[in-house]
């Protein structure tokens, strides 16, 4: 209710755009509702979380066996394969044609950049939320994230999840080890060595993480792109003081990116990056095909510094409510902050996941 208030006022003093605003609140609604799913689900109609999670390792390993025929399929020229899984597939990644990157295996993703997404974003937590009650799923569960990670790379679907597997090792090796021993110490320091030093390998060996590592954001354009998508909006808001606290409304992201081109073009020249494209993306920018893709950039600029800072400090306050703070769930906040960073929008269940998880859990357990 706060936000629908917040984007009224916007919607009479800014813009009122009817499917665009429909759209961002959606978003949220669908936060909301996949709260609502996991609660009435496991807490309230007490369904079969082990079948649950059967079922889910089964739907995951049947995405990395298509991603395997995919894979066969561009090797060995298989045109009928590939043809099937082009038209099957909103934007398709298998002809070496595709104007996204092709010849790449993304299984029954998206885009197959967003592997890390689902293997540290869903099945990691919930190996920290199942293995100490069912050991054996949670090895099953152990076993198909390095399975899909590992065959992802070999593959070759993309950067993204040779970097996500890095970060979520960090993770993994922090949240597994006991700290209060020098031993402990030492063995979570060696492995956060090996971590790092396979880290570099893969920039050493990747060309796009070289890239990225040399020249930063002229180094690739899709990492430039996620800049000055954002900058737009967000250069909008800090030129007015009053949408910067409130907000522009849902749905009137065209609206501050139209504000604030003018001051982002300037500060990407300013740090001496190409300003031609994103010159030329502002310039076009309607309601109806302006996007960021970015959950916390579209947050902030739409309802404003206000609710998210609410936002934040409601999150905070309801993992000490529910007395959750401990190693694994400081683990699992900062892997979800790194999943919104990385993944923007598409991310959009690992927050929910992680605010029902510290809630429900301890209940469950008591049951």
């Amino acid at each position: 209710m706060l936000l629908i208030a917040l984007s009224a006022v916007d919607w009479c003093l800014v813009a009122f755009h009817r499917l665009p605003a429909l759209v961002s609140l959606a978003g949220v609604a669908g936060a909301l509702a996949c709260l609502c799913a996991l609660d009435m689900a496991l807490r309230i109609k007490r369904l079969s979380w082990r079948r649950m999670l059967d079922l889910l390792i089964l739907v995951y390993w049947f995405a990395f066996a298509v991603g395997v025929v995919q894979r066969l399929s561009i090797m060995f020229d298989w045109t009928s394969v590939k043809n099937f899984f082009i038209h099957l597939m909103s934007r398709q990644y298998i002809s070496s044609t595709s104007h996204w990157g092709g010849g790449r295996p993304q299984f029954l993703f998206a885009e197959p950049s967003y592997i890390g997404m689902h293997l540290f974003g869903v099945l990691l937590p919930l190996i920290w939320l199942v293995r100490g009650r069912d050991h054996k799923r949670a090895n099953q569960l152990r076993v198909l994230i390095m399975v899909f990670a590992a065959g992802s790379v070999l593959m070759g679907a993309g950067v993204r999840i040779i970097l996500d597997s890095i970060i979520a090792l960090v993770f993994v090796i922090i949240e597994m080890n006991s700290w209060h021993t020098w031993r402990g110490r030492l063995v979570a320091f060696g492995e956060l060595v090996v971590t790092v030093g396979l880290g570099a390998c893969s920039v050493a060996v990747n060309h796009r993480l070289s890239s990225i590592a040399e020249l930063g954001f002229d180094g690739d354009g899709s990492f430039y792109a996620r800049l000055w998508q954002s900058l737009g909006t967000g250069a909008g808001a800090l030129k007015h003081p009053k949408q910067l606290l409130l907000g522009y409304g849902a749905g009137n992201l065209s609206d501050a990116t139209h504000q604030g081109a003018d001051a982002a073009v300037r500060s990407l020249e300013r740090l001496g990056l190409n300003a031609s494209a994103p010159k030329g993306w502002y310039a076009q920018v309607t309601p109806a095909n302006m996007f960021t893709m970015s959950a916390y950039t579209s947050f902030f600029v739409e309802f404003g510094l206000i609710a998210s800072v609410i936002l934040v400090v409601l999150v905070l306050w309801w993992i000490s409510h529910n007395h959750a703070w401990n190693k694994t769930t400081v683990c699992w906040l900062l892997l979800t902050i790194y999943l919104y960073v990385q993944f923007e929008g598409y991310a959009f269940y690992a927050l929910p996941l992680l605010l029902w998880a510290v809630a429900a859990v301890p209940r469950l357990k008591s049951k």
